[in-house]
């Protein structure tokens, strides 16, 4: 039976934005100088975005929130296998406001910006392998670090 398309497209849409994302944050530390900010942030967007797309597809509602803590307890709700990477993943809540406006007295470095990037991208992975093939965003080179 198909699935439905509006929760389809929907789901999709969450997933797209993580996409991009991921481009942003690989964008970001591909520049000279790197802005490792900028990755951080676009890491806890990557996760944030994957959560809500899972739950989305779960038909589970959330508040508007960049807390991963919340949001990954209501996935792991769902998978309770999800739980020892999302524990993990907790840890970049603080990137969606952190490094964000002045005031933090340097950047994060480069080898934390890319494990930050490097752990959003399993999150988002991984929620994303538990759903079916049809809320994949189009293109899978934009979610899978792949540069044109």
């Amino acid at each position: 039976m198909p699935h439905d398309p509006e929760l389809v497209a929907e789901t999709r849409s969450w997933f797209q934005r993580a996409a991009h994302d991921l481009g942003a944050g690989a964008a970001g530390l591909a520049a000279e100088p790197p802005f490792t900010g900028d990755a951080v942030f676009h890491a806890q967007q990557v996760a944030e975005k994957s959560l809500k797309g899972y739950l989305t597809w779960h038909s589970r509602v959330f508040r508007k929130t960049h807390n991963l803590t919340e949001l990954g307890g209501m996935c792991i709700d769902v998978e309770a296998t999800l739980e020892p990477l999302l524990q993990r993943a907790a840890c970049l809540t603080d990137y969606a406001w952190k490094y964000r406006y002045p005031g933090e007295p340097e950047e994060p470095s480069r080898e934390e910006a890319e494990l930050a990037l490097a752990l959003a991208r399993e999150v988002h992975d991984a929620v994303l392998g538990r759903l079916p093939p049809d809320v994949r965003p189009a293109s899978r080179a934009a979610t899978s670090g792949d540069t044109p």
